[in-house]
């Protein structure tokens, strides 16, 4: 990330958080804050991939809005309701922006590997 922030990035910050809990915290507690933990633990990873992916995601979605002819999301929604889009261009376009929330969210989803 460019200035002015230094090093470790918000996504590293983010991270040793994350491994902390599960390293250290997640191992000594037990219960509801066990469970409580394990959340925050999900929730920690999807913010760092957020932050990692979310500004190439975003560009990426804008693209296909255009490509579709619609300038944002609610635009999108009426054109589906008034049936204006090529069904084939709108699936690919569907399919790409669940796989990029899927990408943040819970990539194991995605089974990729």
């Amino acid at each position: 990330m460019a200035a002015p922030h230094d090093v470790p990035s918000a996504a590293r910050l983010v991270a040793a958080v994350r491994d902390f809990l599960a390293d250290d915290v997640l191992p000594a507690v037990e219960g509801r804050v066990r469970f409580h933990t394990r959340v925050a633990i999900n929730v920690l990873g999807m913010v760092e991939r957020e932050i990692e992916l979310g500004p190439a995601q975003a560009e990426e979605h804008e693209r296909r809005l255009a490509g579709l002819g619609v300038a944002d999301d609610a635009e999108l929604a009426a054109a589906v309701r008034e049936g204006r889009l090529d069904d084939s261009a709108l699936v690919e376009a569907l399919r790409a922006a669940v796989r990029a929330k899927l990408e943040v969210a819970n990539p194991g989803y995605l089974g990729d590997g």
